[in-house]
C-alpha cells in the first residue's frame, strides 16, 4: 500500500470543515463563554481564507457582540502563536476598518470589536489544559519599566480526549472531533498504515455516531484532508517514545517487587523487544540501552545479543 507524503501546506482544514457552520460554531463559542445565543445568525463571519503572511490560514474568526474571535487549530505546538495572531488580527481589523479607512486621520475615534484569541491544540507533545502565550515573552529586550508597545495574547486549550473534559461535555461536536482524530491515532497504533486507519476510523465513527452526518456527507473530502494534514509520522514517533517509556518504567516497577538487578533487566529486555518490533536497527537500540539504564556499549551490546529476536 502507498506511504501517502504530507503536505504541510494544507493542515488544520479538517477543524475548519468541521466548524464553517454557524451553528456548530455557535454552539463552540457558547461552550466556552457560557453564553446562551441561540440565532446563528448573530455570528458575522470574518475569516480569511488567504492571509498576509508565509501561507499561512485564518481557521476560523467571527464577530459577536462586539468581540472578535479568532479560533486556530494546530496540532503542533510553537511558541510564535502570538506572532502569528498579530499577522492574523492585523489582516481582519484592516479589512474591517476598510470602508472607513479615511477616519483614522480624524479626530473621531475609531471603534473596533474586542479581540479574543483562542489555539485548540491536540498535538503528541503533552500540553497542559490551558496555557497562555505572550507576543511579549518573544520580545529581544524585556523590561520592567516599560509597557511594550505592542501585546498579543493567546490562549492554548488541550483538546486532546480526555482533556478539558467540562467544555466537551458542552459542545458536543468538539468532543467529537477529538474522539475522531483519537479514532485514528488507535487505527495507526495497531499497524496499519493512514490510508487505511482513516478508512477504518471514519468508517468506525459513522457506525458509533460520531461526527456522522459530517463524515458522510463530506467522506471523500475528510479522507483527502487528514491524507494530506496528518502527520503520520509524528505519531509512529510518538508510538515508539512511548514505548520506550513503558518498557523503561515495567524494568523499574519489577525492580521494585523482584529485586533492583532482575528488574533492571526485565526492563532491558521489554526495551530490546520493543525497539525490534518498531524496526529500528541494533545501533540505534544500543544508544537507547545505554541512556536509559547507564550501560557500558559492551554490556549494551550483551544484552542485545541475549534479547534481540530477528
Amino acid at each position: 500500500m502507498e506511504h501517502y507524503k504530507l503536505n504541510r501546506k494544507y493542515k488544520d482544514r479538517l477543524f475548519r470543515i468541521i466548524f464553517r457552520e454557524k451553528t456548530a460554531l455557535l454552539q463552540l463559542y457558547n461552550a466556552l463563554n457560557n453564553s446562551h445565543y441561540t440565532n446563528p445568525d448573530d455570528l458575522t463571519i470574518t475569516t480569511i481564507d488567504d492571509v498576509v503572511y508565509m501561507g499561512m490560514k485564518n481557521d476560523l474568526s467571527f464577530i459577536i457582540d462586539d468581540v472578535l474571535n479568532l479560533y486556530e487549530h494546530q496540532s503542533t505546538y510553537s511558541p510564535n502563536l502570538p506572532l502569528r495572531g498579530l499577522f492574523y488580527f492585523s489582516a481582519i481589523y484592516r479589512e474591517y476598518i476598510e470602508p472607513v479607512k479615511h477616519q483614522l486621520y480624524t479626530e473621531t475615534p475609531l471603534q473596533i470589536p474586542f479581540p479574543i484569541y483562542l489555539v485548540f491544540y491536540n498535538g503528541m507533545k503533552e500540553e497542559p489544559e490551558r496555557k497562555e502565550l505572550r507576543l511579549s515573552d518573544l520580545f529581544l529586550q524585556k523590561s520592567q519599566s516599560q509597557t511594550p508597545a505592542l501585546e498579543c495574547t493567546a490562549f492554548m486549550l488541550n483538546i486532546n480526549l480526555g482533556h478539558n473534559r467540562e467544555l466537551m461535555e458542552k459542545c458536543k461536536t468538539l468532543k467529537e472531533y477529538a474522539q475522531f482524530i483519537h479514532a485514528i491515532r488507535c487505527q495507526i497504533a495497531s499497524g496499519l498504515f493512514l490510508e487505511s486507519a482513516v478508512e477504518n476510523a471514519v468508517n468506525e465513527c459513522i457506525l458509533k455516531g460520531i461526527l456522522s452526518d459530517i463524515l458522510r456527507k463530506n467522506r471523500a473530502e475528510v479522507i483527502d484532508l487528514i491524507l494530506t494534514e496528518y502527520d503520520e509520522n509524528e505519531f509512529r514517533d510518538f508510538l515508539k517514545e512511548d514505548s520506550w517509556k513503558k518498557g523503561h518504567e515495567a524494568g523499574v516497577q519489577e525492580g521494585l517487587q523482584k529485586g533492583l538487578e532482575t528488574g533492571i533487566q526485565a526492563g532491558i529486555c521489554e526495551l530490546i523487544k520493543t525497539c525490534a518490533e518498531f524496526q529500528l536497527s541494533k545501533e540505534q537500540t544500543l544508544k537507547k540501552i545505554q541512556n536509559g539504564f547507564s550501560l557500558s556499549e559492551q554490556d549494551a551490546w550483551n544484552y542485545i545479543e541475549k534479547y534481540w529476536q530477528d
